[in-house]
């Protein structure tokens, strides 16, 4: 009996490393497990940088508005995030994708469906495996979508109502934006005629642009803003604020451009999300020493808010194409960017657009230039550069006419039903006070 005990305990002994190799056989992901994983993985790390640019966007409009309005931006921004939050699921995500059109053909309870995702535990389902996880690829798009509505709420600062406003966003996270992002990112017929974008110079930014136009356009200029012929400059509180906005955007953009490259599951796409990350940085500083120098030649002294909006707008110009350019043609691109929107702040105020923290140069303006010179590096398969600058000129016009129309559609009608624009004395008094009943700096003077 001990003979056979021992000779059946080494059975056992000799079988268990084979039982092992088998299991570990078992369980060794497969190459379409370990992309799927570190897609997901890209997906959720790039998004929540872009959500930090929620707080950037936040501290700029803080800093760029009078202490007596820096209440209210903060109210709105967070308020405008967490309703596209809930709005872009419940119906946006649907109408951006699967693409142009689909989901006219699917009706109106199609669209009203509400996004799933995969079950817990993928129990009784599996995922699929050639992408990503359908809740990375959500909670990545959202946040494009909110930075979308924040751009808006800096160019209208200062004298706009509350819940008209958050209203305005609630339609253009649901509906405006979806729309025309489907048309690229969706599948949809710009995309079929070959339009380039990578990561949204066009569809995120100047789609916030155009928005923001038509409500400055309808909305009015802030009191005393334009005088007797004359712009008066109105400071905002404070600019250590607004350059710590600028950097948290600066930040949050590596994962907004990174992360488009959609893919990390090969060692080249990971090379080109790196690629991404210096020419998305370089273009900034371009932007903002073009800003810095150009400040000091036409003014004789800088000025620190063209220097920020400067770095933005290198940010906003190269999103449209940050890959394929050289650090050397990432850093002109970025350039250019700051050099129009020193230009194009006086230019909006010799139209008395009032635009409180520059979004209209920085994400319109240069929104355009970035979309444009996309043309120079890449162009879609069998297209020439001055064809392929003529798709992205078309691009350009179609989104815009679609967003700036619909936009003031909208604003007209809120404008209709409840108004848009707070009393002449609540605007005096500041809209922290006379809208919230709060001060941001209540042991400090109003300015």
């Amino acid at each position: 009996m001990k003979f056979t005990s021992k000779l059946a305990l080494a059975a056992t002994l000799i079988a268990l490393p084979s039982i092992g190799l088998a299991q570990e056989a078992d369980t060794t992901p497969t190459n379409a497990e370990i992309g799927f994983i570190f897609n997901t993985f890209m997906f959720l790390v790039a998004g929540f940088l872009v959500f930090f640019m929620a707080a950037g966007f936040a501290m700029l409009e803080a800093g760029l508005v009078r202490s007596k309005n820096v209440t209210m931006q903060l109210t709105k921004n967070i308020a405008l995030f967490s309703l596209a939050s809930l709005f872009y699921y419940i119906l946006g995500y649907n109408l951006m994708y699967p693409g142009d059109g689909n989901w006219m053909s699917e009706g109106v309870l199609g669209a009203l469906s509400i996004t799933g995702l995969e079950n817990v535990g993928l129990d009784g389902s599996e995922p699929d495996l050639t992408y990503a996880s359908v809740g990375s690829d959500f909670f990545f798009q959202l946040m494009f979508c909110a930075a979308t509505a924040s751009i808006v709420s800096g160019a209208l600062a200062e004298r706009i109502k509350l819940w008209p406003f958050l209203a305005f966003v609630i339609v253009l996270t649901a509906v405006i934006y979806p729309i025309q992002a489907s048309w690229k990112w969706g599948g949809g017929f710009l995309d079929g005629m070959g339009f380039q974008d990578f990561a949204g110079s066009t569809v995120v930014h100047s789609v916030g642009g155009w928005a923001a136009l038509a409500g400055a356009l309808i909305l009015g200029p802030r009191l005393g803003k334009y005088k007797d012929g004359r712009v008066n400059p109105m400071p905002g509180s404070n600019l250590a604020l607004a350059t710590l906005g600028t950097f948290i955007l600066w930040m949050g953009w590596f994962g907004f451009n990174g992360g488009s490259q959609l893919y990390m599951d090969t060692a080249g796409n990971v090379a080109d999300i790196s690629r991404i990350f210096s020419n998305t940085n370089t273009a900034a500083a371009g932007g903002a020493v073009a800003a810095l120098i150009l400040t000091q030649l036409l003014y004789k002294k800088v000025d620190l808010t063209m220097v920020l909006n400067g770095a933005l707008a290198g940010l906003v110009s190269i999103t449209a194409e940050p890959l394929t350019p050289s650090l050397v043609e990432a850093t002109w691109i970025g350039a250019v960017g700051g050099v129009i929107v020193v230009f194009a702040v006086p230019m909006l105020d010799k139209f008395k657009i009032d635009d409180v923290v520059g979004a209209i140069p920085v994400h319109l303006c240069a929104g355009i230039w970035g979309t444009l010179i996309v043309a120079i590096n890449t162009q879609a398969e069998g297209e020439t550069v001055a064809s392929q600058f003529m798709i992205q000129l078309q691009a350009i016009v179609i989104v815009g006419i679609f967003v700036f129309v619909a936009s003031a559609a909208m604003w007209l009608l809120l404008k209709a039903i409840t108004g848009i624009r707070v009393s002449e004395e609540a605007e005096i008094q500041g809209l922290d006070t006379s809208e919230l009943g709060m001060e941001a700096y209540p042991d400090f003077t109003k300015g």
